[in-house]
């Protein structure tokens, strides 16, 4: 009897629940835990309302702006290059009475500073090999000798040579060192238009990963110019290695 009755009101619950309950739920939403996302505004509303123009019309502005630049600077070279111009003009202005160095002039200077270099590198040479080799004929050097499993002759030519050599590096240094003394009017100027060479050369060299037997990069730091005539034709022989890069 109990059981009966148990499963009677049961029925009866169930029976209300489905037709009471639900209706209820599709007339209100703040009841049902689930319903609030679907009282939201979809996120594509917006855009569907939209016209699809508007978007592909007006792109963002900042991206506008950087493909419009004209001054926007895309290489190393390009910025090297504007850098060394900046400083030449800031140089000028900060102190008018530097006198003007133009290019002619320039490579003039630069080809006697080199032979300034030169003549100290063999000088250097010759004494430095000579001091070491009068230092290793007198014995100052025989305990190392002796610890060098070599002929001892060969041992101290091999040290005579490394003297030599040491020289050589060293030569250069004070050669520039004797030639700006020689110059001193001229070293501000010189190093200004030097920036701005190499800012140049920087520029206007070739790729040297192109380059092959047939195809070699000519003077790719640009040390056999020593003229303006030279620069051009160093142009010309760049142009010349991109042609036949390419294969025209």
């Amino acid at each position: 009897m109990l059981v009966t009755s148990a499963t009677s009101m049961l029925r009866a619950g169930a029976g209300r629940s489905a037709s009471g309950l639900q209706p209820m739920l599709l007339r209100t939403t703040t009841a049902c835990p689930y319903s609030a996302g679907l009282n939201m505004i979809s996120p594509f509303s917006s855009m569907s309302q939209q016209p699809l123009a508007k978007f592909r019309t007006s792109p963002p502005t900042t991206r506008r702006t950087l493909s419009t630049t004209p001054s926007r600077l895309s290489t190393d070279a390009e910025v090297d290059a504007a850098a060394a111009a900046k400083a030449s003009k800031a140089q000028i202005a900060a102190h008018p009475e530097t006198p003007a160095l133009n290019w002619e002039t320039f490579f003039k200077l630069r080809k006697s500073r080199r032979r300034w270099q030169q003549g100290f590198s063999v000088l250097g040479m010759l004494g430095f090999g000579l001091a070491g080799s009068m230092a290793l004929g007198s014995g100052a050097a025989d305990s190392l000798v002796g610890n060098i499993p070599l002929d001892p002759l060969m041992t101290m030519g091999l040290m005579t040579m490394g003297f030599a050599a040491l020289g050589w590096l060293v030569g250069p240094s004070v050669g520039t060192v004797v030639f700006n003394a020689m110059n001193s009017k001229w070293k501000a100027p010189m190093a200004l238009k030097e920036s701005q060479f190499f800012a140049r050369i920087k520029k206007n060299r070739v790729d040297p990963t192109a380059s092959s037997a047939r195809n070699p990069v000519p003077d790719f730091y640009g040390e056999k110019i020593s003229s303006v005539a030279g620069y051009r034709q160093w142009l010309r022989d760049q142009r010349a290695f991109n042609k036949k890069k390419i294969g025209v």
